[in-house]
């Protein structure tokens, strides 16, 4: 996909998951906002990594539950649909894999391979696009 493609999947996004209004915090907005463009410029672990941030930030403000919660914490503890908890945790491991990295030098796959990993990062980039959507949509006024 190339950028206007993106921009066009992000609108079309919210065309389709926003049907009322929602009231975000500054820093959610801010977040969302960067999301969005790292995804629109193919940094797909970048937006993947936003993404979280962005849903993190989104449940802390709708579901607080202490400052040191967990996002594992705050998925379970948000009054959420069980799918679009399914999902933020498919999210959540995906982020744990490329951020909390085990063995830095356990890196073969990702020489021998590169595309294979860019592959599985865009369509993860896709799906943390819908699903920072659905998070930041789904208390939706009319």
């Amino acid at each position: 996909m190339n950028a206007e493609e993106r921009w066009n999947h992000i609108v079309s996004l919210d065309d389709e998951l926003l049907k009322g209004g929602v009231i975000l915090s500054e820093w959610c907005s801010f977040i969302v906002r960067e999301s969005d463009l790292a995804f629109v410029h193919g940094a797909n672990l970048a937006s993947i990594l936003t993404a979280v941030s962005g849903i993190e930030t989104y449940l802390r403000s709708e579901y607080p539950q202490g400052e040191r919660s967990t996002l594992f914490e705050l998925i379970d503890g948000a009054s959420i649909a069980d799918d679009l908890k399914s999902d933020l945790h498919k999210l959540r491991k995906c982020r744990n894999k490329w951020v909390h990295v085990n063995d830095p030098w356990d890196d073969q796959k990702l020489l021998d391979s590169p595309e294979q990993s860019e592959r599985e990062l865009e369509e993860m980039a896709l799906f943390s696009a819908r699903a920072l959507r659905k998070t930041i949509y789904e208390n939706q006024w009319v």
